[in-house]
């Protein structure tokens, strides 16, 4: 089974992109989906960040006060890290259970969605690493619009991630999602066809 790294920076459309490889046949693992999970009220994780960051992140239903969390650790590095320690490690042991499960489904080829794949170590998991890449411009206005941010606050999580310059670098494919949804998935396809080719391959290894 071939395992995947999908990341990039912030708003670059890195859904998307995982969304084209799941219709082509991955099996497909959203870390930011088993991240919000991880933080469903009563989880232990929620206990621990109340612990740590003072009940006001938490509201009367027990659930985390996301905007509020995110204006403290997007300003402060070593909160920022707090957090991703108490976070992380539960993230990592679902995808472990999802690989579990992808090989017991037979899946030939798994794509991990991972945000921090350099900054929490997770490419030493995988096989391949695909970065998806955009200008720093449209990463801005993608997140004012999406999460209503001013260009400030845009940057400053544009600026708490890896710089995207340093995550190509380490690539082993790059989708420039800067152009067309068409153009977009034609890069996808171009690639799903040489990780199939690689898969078979291994196979005959």
């Amino acid at each position: 089974m071939l395992v995947i790294g999908l990341t990039g920076g912030i708003a670059t459309g890195k859904s998307t992109v995982a969304a084209y490889f799941e219709q082509l046949g991955a099996f497909r693992i959203d870390t930011d989906e088993l991240a919000r999970l991880v933080v469903e009220p009563g989880r232990p994780a929620v206990a621990e960040i109340a612990r740590r960051f003072g009940r006001e992140v938490i509201d009367e239903k027990g659930a985390l006060k996301r905007q509020k969390l995110a204006d403290v650790v997007f300003k402060d590095e070593k909160k920022r890290k707090e957090l991703e320690s108490i976070v992380h490690p539960r993230i990592r042991e679902m995808v472990m259970l999802k690989l579990e499960e992808a090989r017991k489904l037979g899946y030939s080829i798994v794509l991990i969605e991972v945000p921090l794949l350099f900054e929490t170590d997770f490419h030493k998991f995988v096989d391949y690493i695909v970065v998806v890449a955009t200008t720093s411009e449209i990463q801005v206005a993608r997140l004012k619009e999406r999460n209503a941010l001013t260009t400030e606050e845009a940057w400053l999580r544009i600026n708490a991630q890896m710089p995207l310059a340093e995550k190509i670098k380490r690539a082993h494919f790059v989708i420039d999602n800067s152009g067309s949804l068409v153009e977009t998935k034609r890069q996808v396809e171009e690639i799903w066809q040489i990780l199939k080719r690689e898969y078979e391959n291994d196979c005959q290894k």
